[in-house]
């Protein structure tokens, strides 16, 4: 447990911690929700009819819920590292573990299998996903050796999985055009975010385009690289850049409209919550973090929160 206030007001600057006003970057109040570390926290879902925040935590093998208005915290053990979540239609979530596709009955706390893992789980595992409007649930996995692009994106639609042919050695940043026109795909090995054509109707993907190349020298004006990523109301996709202490709100053209430095140097995902999905709520890592690192930023781990003008999407659900 944390012994530290919950609540900053911060500017990151060579560093530290400053409580100077920003200039090219913005001062933003950050909450941390509960006074808990996870080791891996990742993809945050906001699921409307229950105003409850989920999550996971990949390396505590455990799924994650927050109630705001209760502030009542649940949590079910995972038979193995949970990579994403979405929410079913038809009640409870789509968990998808090293192992494959699980449905978790929140209420009972029973996982029953929806399909086998596609790859081999020695070295793979699922990593970021995310449902598209048609209900279909679009996942990466992670290539652990991280010696090869090994990594795949796939779908899966009526619990059927398919390989969508990308390849990547971290697939992350799984997002949607509000217009449902363009998925959008990171590979964080290679510091690089791909827009994909999108065909909704038929769930398929076209041609291409570099949305954002980031530099992979980490010796010289390191930033971070991506990881997951949300898109908002005006079509703007946020990038969660993992040891870059920060979130970029990039416009479908890959220009930065905005830099948001955060009190923690590893941010994982991002979503737009509460009624009027104008919170924003950030997963970091504590796990493998120097200690010297944890102790400057004491929020590493925790599930943080702020405030923003524009409001997100609604998060799909899986369509069995």
């Amino acid at each position: 447990m944390l012994q530290t206030p919950y609540c900053v007001d911060f500017l990151l600057h060579n560093g530290a911690f400053s409580t100077q006003k920003a200039t090219a970057m913005s001062t933003e109040k950050i909450s941390a929700i509960l006074n808990t570390r996870m080791q891996l926290g990742e993809c945050p879902i906001w699921h409307p009819q229950e105003a409850a925040l989920y999550w996971i935590d990949i390396d505590g093998r455990a799924v994650h819920r927050f109630d705001p208005a209760s502030k009542a915290h649940r949590h079910w053990p995972m038979p193995s590292e949970p990579g994403c979540i979405a929410i079913n239609a038809t009640g409870g979530l789509i968990v998808a573990l090293r192992s494959g596709l699980e449905l978790l009955d929140t209420d009972s706390g029973q996982l029953s299998m929806i399909a086998a893992a596609p790859y081999d789980p020695e070295t793979t595992r699922f990593n970021d996903g995310r449902c598209d409007a048609a209900g279909r649930l679009w996942i990466g996995t992670i290539y652990e050796p991280r010696t090869h692009p090994d990594a795949a994106l796939f779908c899966i639609e009526h619990a059927a999985i398919r390989d969508s042919g990308k390849r990547a050695t971290v697939s992350n940043g799984v997002a949607f055009s509000p217009d449902n026109k363009t998925l959008y795909h990171a590979d964080t090995t290679s510091h690089q975010i791909r827009a994909y054509e999108y065909d909704l109707t038929k769930g398929t993907l076209g041609n291409s385009r570099v949305l954002k190349q980031f530099s992979t020298d980490k010796l010289n004006n390191y930033g971070g690289r991506p990881d997951g990523a949300a898109v908002d109301s005006e079509g703007a996709y946020w990038c969660a850049m993992y040891e870059g202490g920060r979130l970029l709100r990039l416009s479908p053209d890959g220009d930065v409209l905005n830099e948001i430095t955060l009190p923690v140097r590893c941010p994982t995902m991002m979503a737009f919550g509460g009624e009027d999905l104008r919170t924003l709520y950030i997963t970091t890592v504590s796990k493998n973090r120097p200690a010297a690192e944890l102790e400057q930023y004491p929020l590493s781990g925790c599930v943080l929160s702020l405030q923003v003008d524009v409001p997100g999407l609604a998060e799909h659900a899986y369509r069995p």
